[in-house]
């Protein structure tokens, strides 16, 4: 039977551990896991789990300077030693003793299932445990050490890949693959997030389009707080599937970071989980239509790590094994009584967040008009003043 999807993971990937005060907790990666085999997805024919090794200097260096995967390397040697250079050893990114280990296994599972997609071993490819988009060529930042992200783009590009599409639809800006890609025609990315004027790193405006060499092949989505399912939903429509159609991609390569969530302590949009489902329902759909199924899917940011992110990404797997689970489908109890053994606490009884009988999600189509009142709607406008020109689109119409 040929492959469906390969899905990276193992339990090392819990090595990836900033500290028990730290957000970013690894019990989402175990709890997303555990959620996954307890509605089957890793026991089908079609679907290969990947154990990836630690990736060598030489795939790191692709994306990033030799000079910082030393610090990285000497930053793990002695944690206690990390004093901010490289940006480790600071809050966001504190050192810990398996840093590089765990970090570089990260990137090389990005690349490991770039590769598998790239070369038709499979039709998707999954690293929930990736989406490590922060990371700069020459430091961590934002919990991000390497940036497995670029990694597995550079290594597509390297091995014949002419046109990546990059969709981050984190609550963050992108700003490390986008910096790393800044000016390379080959790559485009965009990023739709909750505005840099509320919310880290700070950056991520419309008006910034892209390098000397591939103007306009950074795209930006800038949010404001409170944007909720309805006006996410148009914003993504009308400003990010136009894009990735015009620029025809070889490849797709998503990052679904779920701090978008009304429940996310970190940030201030208000999505639900049937929202993060349906973006990664149509980015699917957009793989299919665009480049013949080419489609690694990454995970991303989120801290509400019981009731979010294991649903989060237990949808996007299943998605891309194409055996998708209602939003009203239950979750199974045996995961349920894990949680409650764990964490003390109940956990969700359904798939998704809204009522049952609430009706499929709704947005307004950009079709219908532009409203200059709406804060959501100037955002869009301004994506689309800036870019869609560059790519021959139309800004009033798709």
């Amino acid at each position: 039977m040929p492959t469906q999807a390969v899905v990276v993971w193992d339990p090392s990937f819990t090595a990836y551990d900033f500290g028990p005060e730290h957000p970013m907790s690894p019990v989402r990666l175990a709890l997303t896991a555990r959620l996954c085999e307890a509605f089957g997805l890793f026991d089908h024919d079609d679907v290969e789990l990947v154990e990836p090794e630690v990736a060598d200097d030489d795939l790191l260096a692709t994306v990033h300077d030799r000079d910082y995967i030393a610090g990285v390397k000497a930053a793990a040697a002695h944690p206690e030693e990390a004093d901010g250079q490289w940006g480790i050893g600071t809050e966001d990114d504190p050192a810990f003793a398996a840093m590089h280990v765990a970090s570089a296994r990260i990137a090389a599972g990005t690349r490991d299932v770039c590769e598998a997609v790239w070369t038709g071993r499979a039709e998707h490819g999954v690293n929930f445990c990736g989406g490590m988009h922060h990371a700069m060529r020459g430091g961590a930042s934002g919990f991000c050490i390497y940036n497995d992200v670029a990694v597995g783009i550079q290594w597509l590009l390297d091995h014949g890949a002419e046109r990546v599409a990059y969709v981050d639809i984190d609550v963050h800006h992108g700003d490390g693959v986008e910096r790393i890609f800044w000016d390379d025609p080959r790559v485009l990315t965009i990023s739709i997030h909750e505005s840099g004027r509320a919310l880290f790193p700070g950056t991520g405006w419309a008006t910034d389009i892209g390098g000397a060499d591939a103007i306009g092949n950074a795209v930006n989505v800038s949010l404001p707080p409170g944007t909720g399912d309805a006006a996410w939903l148009r914003a993504f429509h009308a400003a990010v599937l136009p894009l990735v159609r015009a620029f025809s991609p070889q490849v797709l390569v998503s990052q679904h970071g779920c701090d978008t969530h009304a429940q996310d302590p970190l940030a201030h949009l208000a999505l639900s989980v049937d929202a993060q489902r349906s973006a990664a329902e149509e980015l699917h759909r957009l793989a299919h239509a665009v480049c013949d199924g080419k489609w690694v899917a990454l995970g991303g940011g989120g801290y509400e790590v019981i009731d979010v992110v294991p649903r989060t990404w237990t949808h996007l797997t299943a998605i891309a094994e194409h055996r998708p689970i209602a939003v009203t489908e239950p979750v199974p109890e045996v995961w349920r009584a894990h949680v409650q053994a764990l964490a003390g606490r109940p956990a969700p009884t359904r798939m998704g967040d809204r009522p049952v009988d609430a009706g499929p999600l709704w947005w307004r189509s950009w079709d219908l008009g532009y409203d200059p009142e709406s804060d959501v709607d100037r955002a869009i406008m301004a994506t689309r003043q800036a870019t869609f020109p560059l790519h021959g689109l139309d800004v009033w119409f798709d």
